[in-house]
């Protein structure tokens, strides 16, 4: 994207302050410049638009702070409502081991992974804040394979634009665009200060986005879809899609 573009778009987003044709514009020039995030429509869909917009051109390789290993929380906050699933219950009775996550979909080397066979590709530990839309926080350290190296084992499709990825939690899901897919902080994280990763914090796998609210950040992960468009693709969330911070 050119810099007049960026600047276009930043100024007719600014614009829809000034009111509803300036909002119009600016979801226009988003339009045009491929920045329409997937819950553009309803009531608040130019809103949704323009945040995600700007965000995109002014946080487009940002990375979220990290801190020091003093600052993380003693101890991590978690609200962990515990729920009942058998297969989740029979996979942790067996400490995990048969704990898979799989990615298929516009790829062209469909997998399926282990726990193990995640802890031995390339590790990134990041001490990094969670913060939750309820309003609490905590920072924590945070290890896990970093979703790029899956995405690249598994051989993502250049048209890609999603990444789908699941719950052992009925009804959990959530999705993101490749620029989150592809951040080196977005990772597949199993530990968590030092040891495994907590079940109140998804244990034994959960999906970690550093520049994004706590609930883009699906815990107990067990498969990954890259796929070209969100059409068919349901999650049960209220949420705004894009949860940048």
């Amino acid at each position: 994207m050119s810099n007049i573009s960026r600047r276009k778009i930043i100024t007719t987003g600014l614009a829809a302050t000034a009111g509803a044709s300036g909002l119009v514009l600016g979801v226009r020039t988003a339009d045009r410049c491929g920045l329409i995030p997937p819950d553009h429509s309803g009531i608040y869909g130019a809103g949704a638009t323009l945040t995600y917009a700007a965000q995109r051109l002014l946080t487009r390789h940002s990375l979220a702070r990290e801190f020091p290993a003093s600052q993380i929380s003693k101890p991590p906050f978690a609200k962990f409502r515990p729920f009942k699933n058998e297969s989740y219950d029979r996979l942790r009775a067996g400490g995990f081991v048969d704990w898979r996550v799989d990615i298929d979909g516009m790829v062209a080397r469909p997998a399926s992974f282990s726990l193990a066979e995640l802890r031995q590709f390339p590790a990134r530990t990041q001490i990094t804040a969670l913060a939750c839309e309820e309003g609490w926080s905590f920072i924590a350290e945070w290890t896990g394979v970093p979703l790029s190296h899956i995405l690249g084992l598994a051989g993502a499709l250049p048209q890609a634009r999603y990444v789908v990825y699941y719950s052992i939690q009925p009804g959990r899901q959530h999705s993101i665009d490749m620029d989150d897919a592809l951040h080196p902080q977005t990772t597949l994280v199993y530990a968590m200060n030092g040891g495994d990763l907590p079940i109140g914090h998804g244990g034994p796998l959960r999906l970690r986005l550093a520049r994004q609210l706590g609930y883009k950040n699906v815990k107990y992960l067990t498969r990954l879809t890259v796929t070209d468009t969100l059409k068919g693709f349901v999650s049960r969330s209220s949420y705004a899609w894009y949860a940048g911070i």
